[in-house]
């Protein structure tokens, strides 16, 4: 049995303390030792069962005031790092302003875990790369250094085909973040060094040479809140995830499309990616392509092959590639299907 530390704190400043960590490698730092923070303890409690993450002492914020959803007077609202998936996906604010955000966390997961699972936590949710996972493979974010056994290995449903390095092609698993990258961002930390802001575009690290670093976090900062960038005027958004079976499952391609529309003309786009990518994979080149053209399936089409320009496919999810276009494209027709092709 492997024994560890537990302290529980009342204040994000008290958690900082308590977690005492200067000194880590950021990222995955804490899998051989040093402290961890516990949410809602749907992804940490998992790894620490397996022995994948292996803290020596684990600091519970179930305590600290961070629940609370708050708009602010710049029209962006501010999530509090406790607030479950539930309370984030069935807020009136987030329905009417940010469906895209709803419709991706109810995707997710089941209703007890989306009950436990915290808006902060989702953040930081690892991959489910099953080399990762079982503890024994080669794994450059459990062992940096060993290798990538998924290169060479089953490679279907749960890795990547843009963002990846020589060293890793797990995807990221979480649905709200894909939304939360199109959407845009940002993230608040409290840490031993005060507090400090991160574009949400710039807090999920590709893996490039270092696999183990996942986060742009430094050693024993704290996500407080994430603030949403204010609602889009007069946008439609949805989220379209595609995946093996229709529950309880990770995305095999997912997309998230918001648009303005002046007729049948696409003013403004964001389009994000899940599934298929190392991070939430935000796509600038999809959203030049669609903005100021008329919305078409042809159009459509055309500007989804640019998000896979880059993309690397590897012995069993090539599909992913053809499969990602689809739900871009898919998204994007639904989401102007309503609007008249004779509207200026």
């Amino acid at each position: 049995m492997r024994h560890f530390d537990y302290a529980r704190a009342d204040s994000a400043e008290a958690a900082v303390q308590a977690h005492g960590s200067r000194d880590a490698a950021s990222g995955a730092g804490y899998q051989a030792g040093g402290a961890a923070y516990l949410a809602g303890g749907t992804t940490l409690l998992d790894l620490v069962k397996l022995d994948v993450m292996q803290p020596d002492k684990v600091v519970d914020i179930n305590g600290v005031a961070l629940d609370e959803i708050e708009r602010l007077d710049d029209g962006r609202l501010r999530i509090g790092a406790m607030v479950s998936n539930t309370a984030l996906a069935r807020d009136q604010r987030v329905i009417a302003d940010y469906a895209v955000l709803s419709q991706a966390l109810l995707a997710g997961a089941s209703t007890q875990l989306r009950n436990k699972a915290t808006t902060g936590g989702n953040v930081m949710q690892r991959v489910r790369c099953p080399y990762f996972r079982d503890g024994v493979s080669d794994c450059n974010k459990r062992e940096p250094g060993s290798g990538c056994a998924a290169i060479g290995g089953v490679n279907r449903s749960v890795h990547a085909v843009l963002g990846t390095s020589e060293n890793c092609i797990a995807t990221h698993p979480s649905d709200m973040c894909v939304a939360m990258a199109a959407i845009g961002a940002t993230v608040e930390v409290e840490g031993p060094e005060g507090q400090r802001e991160i574009d949400f575009a710039d807090f999920h690290l590709l893996p490039g040479e270092t696999p183990a670093q996942e986060h742009a976090l430094k050693p024993g900062e704290l996500i407080t809140h994430v603030v949403l960038d204010a609602p889009m005027e007069n946008a439609r958004s949805s989220y379209l995830k595609l995946r093996d079976r229709q529950s309880y499952q990770f995305a095999l391609a997912s997309s998230a499309v918001i648009v303005t529309l002046d007729g049948n003309t696409i003013r403004k786009a964001r389009v994000a990616l899940g599934g298929v990518g190392t991070k939430p994979w935000r796509a600038p080149e999809v959203e030049a392509a669609l903005e100021g053209q008329a919305a078409s399936e042809a159009l459509f089409t055309a500007a989804a092959r640019q998000a896979f320009t880059h993309a690397t496919a590897y012995a069993h999810n090539a599909y992913k590639i053809p499969l990602g276009q689809q739900a871009i494209v898919r998204n994007l027709v639904d989401l102007t299907e309503s609007v008249d092709p004779t509207a200026a």
